[in-house]
């Protein structure tokens, strides 16, 4: 009988996705904070600068990429609170169900900000 190897079996736990979630959303986040600057420093050239720049947010790409970044807000925050909770609470059998309950959090968010997207369209 082949039994998986330590590292196969960790992986197939929920705890190691809610990490490897945690993580790879912090660096997304972390790799738009310079367009973000960018986008902020647009407001020093001049209003007609800012202004071109917001009117290419308004096309359906740019929205969906808001949307993206809301979600990614959203796993890092609910991470973010997993982490604090397995610092400061005792560990129980239920953190499977509060991984859950956390990745279906961020989803909620970040459906409920792409469905204000359309209520303002």
């Amino acid at each position: 009988m082949n039994r998986p190897t330590r590292a196969q079996s960790h992986r197939a736990h929920p705890a190691f996705w809610a990490f490897v979630a945690h993580r790879a959303s912090g660096l997304a986040l972390a790799l738009f904070l310079p367009v973000h600057f960018w986008a902020l420093g647009q407001a020093i050239h001049g209003e007609a600068a800012l202004e071109s720049f917001l009117a290419w947010t308004r096309n359906p790409i740019a929205k969906a990429a808001e949307t993206i970044l809301v979600l990614l807000l959203a796993i890092h925050l609910t991470g973010g609170l997993r982490i604090l909770a397995l610092e400061f609470l005792p560990w129980s059998p239920r953190q499977k169900t509060a991984i859950a309950g956390s990745a279906g959090a961020a989803v909620l968010i970040g459906l409920l900000f792409l469905l204000n997207l359309g209520a303002g369209a």
